[in-house]
């Protein structure tokens, strides 16, 4: 467990026996993490379980950076999610929309039940984005949790046309792997390949583009790599997590500072 939970084992609650959980102080203030990855294809020179690997890296990088009195807790994981748009690939692991989604909102209503009342998800995998937001639209509605999709304020200066059309297994994701596990990179099988028919910067992409194609992979890439895998560097990734961590370290005690002032103003309702 210590080799799993390096540097945040106090805030996990996997790590925690019932009775800790049960007399956790402040639960009304403090947030949670649930972070939600995907186990699917990454090209031909990445593991299949990168998505994971980076979600726990973030935390890894990221929550020592908290000042030791910022309330934040982490639930245990979302590891394998909606995949679907890698079928046909080997590797890819994919639970389905409603399955993803009846997971968050079980882990929500339990959380709510043990005095918890602010829900952060941490997502690392563009095709969960929508489900995502869609259950926490919902648990918000319908439970006494609040909630956020953490997404920082840093977006990783890859180059223009990388930037522009290359979201998968590309330039940043093989940065971030090299700085973060080079032994699990093959790097001579590293590759550059970038979708035909997209015309604009923007448009398949889930997380941003205001109307979308619907695709799968296979139509965009025969190697399962939409971008150029090619540019990554080392160097490259240490300092985009090096940024990226930081950027979360802050809407990380951006949250836990609103959640505090939430909780106050809730305490003065009749």
């Amino acid at each position: 467990m210590n080799a799993a939970l390096p540097s945040w084992r106090h805030r996990s609650l996997a790590a925690m026996r019932l009775g800790e959980i049960a007399a956790l102080p402040d639960k009304a203030i403090t947030p949670v993490i649930l972070t939600t990855a995907a186990i699917e294809q990454h090209g031909p020179h990445l593991p299949v379980g990168m998505d994971a690997m980076l979600a726990q890296a973030w935390l890894d990088l990221a929550l020592p950076l908290l000042a030791d009195d910022v309330p934040c807790l982490v639930a245990p994981p979302i590891t394998v999610g909606k995949s679907n748009e890698h079928t046909g690939f080997a590797g890819t692991l994919s639970i389905g929309k409603e399955l993803l989604a009846g997971l968050i909102r079980s882990i929500a209503a339990q959380l709510e039940t043990w005095g918890f009342r602010h829900l952060l998800v941490l997502n690392t995998h563009g095709g969960n984005i929508q489900v995502v937001r869609s259950c926490l639209r919902e648990i918000q509605a319908g439970t006494k949790l609040h909630t956020a999709l953490l997404k920082p304020s840093f977006t990783p200066p890859a180059s223009d046309h990388e930037q522009a059309h290359g979201f998968h297994a590309g330039q940043v994701e093989t940065a971030w792997m090299l700085a973060l596990t080079p032994g699990l990179v093959k790097a001579d099988l590293a590759n550059r390949e970038y979708p035909a028919t997209a015309s604009s910067a923007g448009e398949l992409r889930a997380e941003a583009a205001p109307a979308i194609f619907s695709w799968i992979t296979s139509d965009l890439s025969t190697s399962g790599t939409i971008g150029d895998a090619t540019l990554a560097t080392a160097g490259d990734g240490h300092a985009w997590l090096e940024a990226g961590s930081r950027a979360l370290a802050e809407s990380i005690a951006e949250f836990a500072k609103w959640a505090a002032l939430e909780n106050a103003k809730d305490s003065l309702k009749p």
